[in-house]
């Protein structure tokens, strides 16, 4: 990494959930911009500049998307299987954050090609150090082309 801050979209409806991930996320040196949606149509909406989410310069296509499976209005998976079938989003790393643990919600996520998939644990404490230690990964080991 350059050392430039990283645009990061959240896509999360449990509010306790999205607070937990921007507050582990932000604890990190670069600072790093954390937009959050709570719907699977708002994810779309900003990844296409629709809307709300027109202005590029206040809402720029994210580094990195973290994305909730259970999503009101579009659901994670058509969410993902979007973004990795437009020429112009499929090279955003999406990490799949959720809380099903279902064999087939896992296969048809690597299906539609997420980069990885990682089941929130229910324990505050191991859902911090999964945060922290994601962030550190994604944020810091993680090479990209930016």
């Amino acid at each position: 990494m350059n050392g430039e801050p990283l645009t990061i979209l959240l896509v999360e409806d449990n509010p306790d959930h999205a607070e937990l991930i921007m507050r582990n996320m932000g604890d990190f040196q670069v600072a790093n911009t954390i937009n959050h949606v709570k719907d699977g149509q708002a994810a779309l909406d900003y990844l296409h500049g629709r809307g709300n989410y027109a202005d590029r310069t206040q809402f720029p296509l994210p580094h990195l998307m973290l994305l909730d499976l259970r999503l009101p209005r579009v659901d994670g998976l058509d969410v993902l299987k979007e973004v990795k079938t437009d020429d112009a989003l499929r090279a955003i790393p999406v990490v799949i954050l959720t809380t099903s643990e279902a064999e087939r919600d896992m296969a048809m996520a690597y299906d539609y090609h997420a980069n990885s998939y990682v089941t929130k644990p229910v324990n505050f404490v191991d859902f911090s150090k999964l945060l922290k230690d994601l962030g550190f990964y994604w944020l810091a080991w993680n090479r990209h082309p930016w």
